[in-house]
């Protein structure tokens, strides 16, 4: 497996392996060496004999290199990388054979280096099976969609609702940096080379997209893909690929709050506020008098920052809501989604998060801010219906008030029952689709059963060519 080391990509990569190693399957994720220190600095775990090893090559860039400067990056692991991807790779297969390479599409130039190594190739699709759709059309026939200046122009596309252009990916966007969409190009001419694209969704809350790509490049949904804990399941692998230290208070400061009485704040790994944005943020809090955990990371930190970054709340805030807010720079997000006091997520929409709350139906206040984020939100207020939106005025910036309508419709306005009882059927949904005959379940069998073949006809070849190559020189 082959993945860039960010937070959000690495996550899916190593709940997609413990569940390979649950098969029986041997798992060799590849990432950056970048990557690897910043996870040794937070456990010692980063190796394991449970079936999943980690092996790290160089991005091309020295240690100290700032990588949020995510275009001197791209363009240098897109020239080093697949050198020192293909040494690697050299190396592991003088005493191993790989049946597979399973590839992040924010690496494709991988696909390219795995070809060359004649393994064969799989894909793990790591965003919504939507995004997967939008950017295969937008790269495929760029004449569906229409001039993306205007943010509320409509976009008509197979298998989703109308969607408005300021919903749709942002590296789509002409504000976006031309990179973003390089890549993506980069990947969708790549998908030729690929014999499995593997979703991170399930079939149950993408249906229609889903269909609409069986006659194109079809995706096969094998999520959930969160993690065993979250199943309620023994974990398969004490492998760690975390690059933060989560606090423990937060479960036990948990434990003394009524259910469903607290709102989780949490933007991700990457996302960091402004502080004019913090600061509506704060206000909203200390009017709805709510109960919140909020996720708040130090400078430095490995986010990406606007000009006004805010790392820290108000001292007289703090002081004015203690007992009630609790403040941590990092947690353990699985075990706070997972209790019973926690009643909405305050979320930036990752899908990594997105996918998280389905399976925990925990219902969602969505903060989109770039990425898939914006289509995200879309999803969970108008086709998973398990969240609302937060709307930004014309400066970019969501007001007290608006702030303060999502927290009241989501936790006690009169939509707020059925916006849970939605949150708790997709819930259900997630968790059958995993089950023995289960739709995602179905689709990781078939995979598996398509490889053992694919292999077995790859052992014939070769034994084949090497019998040929004795007669030849006989």
């Amino acid at each position: 497996m082959v993945s860039m080391a960010l937070q959000g990509h690495i996550n899916p990569t190593l709940n997609f392996a413990k569940r390979l190693i649950s098969k029986g399957i041997h798992v060799t994720i590849a990432t950056t060496e970048d990557g690897g220190n910043r996870m040794l600095k937070h456990t010692d775990k980063i190796s394991s004999d449970s079936g999943i090893k980690l092996e790290f090559f160089s991005d091309g860039l020295s240690v100290d290199f700032d990588r949020s400067d995510t275009k001197t990056f791209l363009n240098t692991i897109q020239e080093k990388g697949p050198q020192n991807l293909s040494n690697l790779i050299t190396n592991l297969t003088k005493n191993e054979t790989f049946s597979c390479a399973i590839v992040n599409p924010f690496v494709p130039w991988a696909i390219d280096v795995v070809a060359e190594h004649e393994i064969p190739c799989a894909l793990l699709w790591i965003q919504a099976s939507t995004l997967y759709s939008i950017y295969y059309r937008y790269f495929k026939n760029n004449d569906l969609f229409p001039k993306l200046d205007v943010p509320n122009e409509k976009v008509q596309l197979p298998g989703l609702p109308v969607l408005e252009v300021k919903d749709l990916p942002s590296l789509l966007l002409p504000s976006s940096p031309l990179h973003y969409k390089e890549l993506m190009a980069y990947f969708i001419k790549a998908l030729d080379k690929v014999e499995w694209v593997l979703g991170a969704s399930f079939l149950e809350i993408e249906e229609e997209i889903v269909k609409s790509m069986d006659s194109l490049t079809p995706i096969y949904p094998i999520g959930p893909l969160v993690s065993p804990f979250l199943l309620g399941e023994k974990e398969t692998s004490n492998v760690s690929v975390d690059m933060w230290n989560a606090e423990d208070a937060c479960i036990g400061w948990l434990d003394n709050k009524p259910n469903s009485s607290v709102i989780y704040i949490s933007f991700g790994s990457l996302v960091v506020l402004s502080q004019t944005q913090m600061n509506n943020i704060v206000t909203a809090l200390k009017n709805s008098n709510k109960n919140f955990l909020w996720v708040v990371k130090p400078a430095n930190n490995g986010g990406y920052e606007t000009k006004d970054a805010a790392y820290e709340l108000p001292k007289e805030f703090l002081k004015e809501t203690e007992g009630r807010g609790l403040v941590v720079k990092w947690c353990a997000q699985e075990k706070v989604l997972m209790h019973p006091a926690v009643a909405c997520f305050l979320s930036h929409c990752g899908w990594n998060s997105t996918l998280e709350t389905l399976i925990t139906g925990v219902p969602v206040i969505c903060w989109p801010s770039w990425l898939d984020q914006p289509t995200n939100a879309m999803l969970i207020e108008n086709v998973f219906r398990n969240g609302v939106k937060v709307n930004y005025g014309e400066d970019g910036v969501a007001s007290v008030k608006e702030i303060e309508r999502c927290i009241r419709e989501v936790m006690e306005g009169p939509n707020a029952g059925e916006i849970k009882k939605r949150a708790m059927e997709i819930k259900d949904s997630a968790r059958k689709a995993l089950e023995e005959d289960g739709s995602s379940s179905n689709n990781f069998n078939q995979f598996i059963s398509e490889l053992i073949v694919k292999n077995n006809s790859r052992e014939q070849q070769k034994a084949l060519d090497t019998e040929v190559n004795v007669e030849l020189q006989f």
